[in-house]
């Protein structure tokens, strides 16, 4: 506990880095290059060291922390480091280089994503690359494929990369440009129209389908003859959507993914507002001692609730951190609507709260749900506090996390699914999945679950019907996604044991007794895949095979996931609880923490992710829970009858 107090942050949060791999990075020093804002010297330097301490043994970068090469990421770092000042006589260079070289079919098979962005830097032709016609926003609303549908990332995504494809932006390198060219290609003619549809193979995961591949051939043949009226009344639709989410965001964008493709649009676009989102990107900015890089999300609120809870699952935790804490999440709720949300396809954001500190003004279901339990637990121990969150925001936060339920009622995270499923086989992706519609998510639905018991429990007469019936169907909803060997699909982490984790904290604050086969089900595959020195862990190829595939060695966060889901079942007494804990009180160093372990998140289904404070406050708190429960025995007793 003294290990993560001191982790604190003077704003009340936590936060650790959300590690993913170097494609932010390289594209802004892309896109500062564009714009004629490059990074200062020791912004260089501390980028360069970054990319230095992310090579694969084989002197290439990969799509995250433990994958091996890739020729998108590779080729987008190559870049990033010729703007940078490197030779491409340079060691490193060399190494990519030919690695490069020696893929089948080359850079020139990079997937689309890279294709775009090669395009735009005069590297690929727009022959090449597959059409993205800005067309696809005037479609009719009604339409079952019209972009409002698609999951919020990849619809703010395809939004500015549809105005950047549709204005064929391109800028101009100089000299740089046929340099790249010779050492990327070589010097043989490429012809980019018939690599279209080519995937390196260490990029692909899921090859688009025919329908897919003969739309893209249909649209070529439509770029060129498209009418230009309607191309330019497209063009300004997605400005204008571009700049309205930008404003929404406080320019921060949704990610940095989109964020970045949208500086570059209103940059081509010479729009007042591209240096206001050239500064916003800096939100994303993580420095350390390994160097310069820009996340993929900023985990404040999400960080704070699990740190927060592992204080709290002490007798007596540390006053002056919860109440910090809670001053921290008092200020990242979101407590006013947007302007004209509805018009852009905004859901309602009122008593939300977002993954990061709220800024960027996109709340999610379980952040939120997470963030509600906190704060009704801090209530509960009477804690002084400066300044209480009310009632009424409280309500907000319930209101909010009831309009994130599917009529499947599973819960999904940013908005409710537009789309139907069959939404997904048109992934055009190639190197992603499970992005193209919001789904309904086991994780989701556990904490909103448990968030909408719990505040039942305080407000029993506030929206009694409307909780009852969420909690009645979201229930359902985690027993129907249940496999038949008694695991839970993920979509978030890696990869059985943490969706167990959520699913059995919302069945259990629903009152399922222990004895229901659901939980018993659940409790034999947790023990059944524990690890003979009383640890539990899973490889990350778990999340892409949708199989459970054991890692070599135990993993302190997936160990503590798997001891809070089975005290809830089994009880502290149990044998494979008090051997977990073993473990994890054996695997503590000196200092208070637990070593980091493997990659333990996930996010499109194949970018994994290493949430770098999981293995610290979850760890914390199975132990500080079952210390605990074995000073109360009495307590946890009735609890679970």
């Amino acid at each position: 506990m003294k290990a993560l107090l001191a982790l604190q942050q003077p704003s009340g949060c936590w936060e650790g880095e959300m590690v993913w791999c170097t494609v932010i990075l390289s594209q802004t020093v892309i896109v500062r290059h564009v714009v004629g804002s490059p990074f200062d010297a020791s912004d260089r330097t501390e980028a360069l060291r970054y990319f230095e301490s992310t090579r694969t043994a084989d002197g290439v970068w990969g799509l995250h922390p433990e994958a091996s090469g890739s020729v998108f990421v590779t080729s987008l770092a190559y870049i990033a480091h010729r703007l940078l000042g490197v030779e491409a006589d340079a060691e490193v260079l060399v190494q990519a280089r030919q690695w490069l070289q020696r893929q089948p079919g080359g850079v020139a098979t990079i997937p689309s994503w890279g294709k775009f962005w090669l395009a735009i830097l005069g590297l690929y032709h727009w022959r090449g690359v597959n059409p993205i016609p800005p067309e696809a926003f005037l479609l009719p609303r009604w339409l079952p494929f019209h972009p409002r549908r698609w999951y919020c990332h990849t619809r703010a995504i395809y939004l500015a990369m549809a105005y950047l494809y549709g204005q064929r932006y391109r800028v101009d390198l100089g000299s740089l440009r046929e340099e790249l060219k010779r050492e990327l290609f070589g010097d043989s003619a490429i012809n980019f129209t018939r690599h279209r549809h080519d995937i390196s193979p260490t990029d692909l995961f899921v090859r688009p389908p025919w329908i897919v591949r003969r739309t893209y051939d249909l649209l070529a043949l439509y770029e060129r003859f498209a009418v230009q009226p309607l191309r330019r009344r497209a063009l300004t639709k997605c400005l204008n959507e571009i700049v309205y989410e930008q404003q929404a965001s406080h320019f921060e964008g949704l990610s940095p993914v989109n964020g970045l493709l949208s500086i570059l649009a209103l940059f081509s676009a010479d729009h007042a507002e591209w240096p206001a989102s050239l500064a916003g990107i800096e939100a994303w900015r993580w420095h350390d001692a390994t160097g310069l890089r820009y996340v993929g999300a900023r985990s404040q609120t999400w960080d704070s609730c699990f740190a927060l809870q592992a204080l709290l699952g002490q007798a007596n935790p540390n006053a002056d951190a919860v109440a910090n804490g809670y001053q921290f999440l008092n200020g990242a709720q979101i407590v006013d609507e947007l302007l004209e949300g509805a018009r852009h396809d905004r859901s309602t954001v009122r008593g939300g709260w977002c993954f990061t500190e709220g800024r960027q003004c996109w709340p999610v279901s379980d952040c939120t749900a997470e963030a509600l339990e906190v704060v009704l637990a801090i209530h509960r121990i009477g804690l002084t506090l400066t300044e209480r969150i009310s009632d009424e925001r409280l309500m907000w936060a319930v209101e909010f996390i009831l309009s994130r339920q599917n009529p499947d009622g599973g819960f999904s995270s940013y908005e409710v699914r537009r789309g139907h499923r069959w939404l997904q086989r048109l992934n055009p992706s190639e190197m992603f999945a499970r992005c193209m519609v919001e789904e309904s998510y086991v994780e989701c639905t556990g904490s909103c679950v448990s968030a909408l018991c719990h505040f039942r429990e305080v407000y029993p007469d506030t929206m009694r019907n409307e909780i009852n019936h969420a909690v009645e169907q979201g229930v359902r909803y985690i027993r129907q996604s249940q496999k038949s060997n008694g695991a839970w699909p993920a979509a978030w982490g890696i990869h059985h044991t943490y969706s167990a984790f959520f699913a059995v904290r919302g069945l259990r604050a629903a009152g399922v007794n222990v004895n229901d086969p659901c939980l018993a089900g659940a409790a034999k595959w947790i023990t059944n895949h524990q690890r003979p020195d009383g640890a539990w862990g899973e490889h990350f190829q778990s999340a892409l095979t949708g199989e459970s595939v054991p890692h070599p060695e135990g993993q302190p966060t997936m160990t503590a996931w798997a001891v809070l889901t089975l005290v809830e079942i089994l009880g502290p007494d149990s044998h494979p609880v008090r051997r977990g804990v073993e473990w994890l009180t054996r695997n503590q160093v000196s200092e208070g923490v637990w070593p980091d372990g493997a990659v333990n998140g996930v996010f499109f289904g194949t970018s994994m992710l290493h949430y770098q404070l999981y293995p610290q406050y979850f760890p914390a708190w199975a132990v500080a829970k079952l210390n605990t429960v074995w000073k109360n025995p009495a307590t946890e007793a009735g609890r679970l009858a």
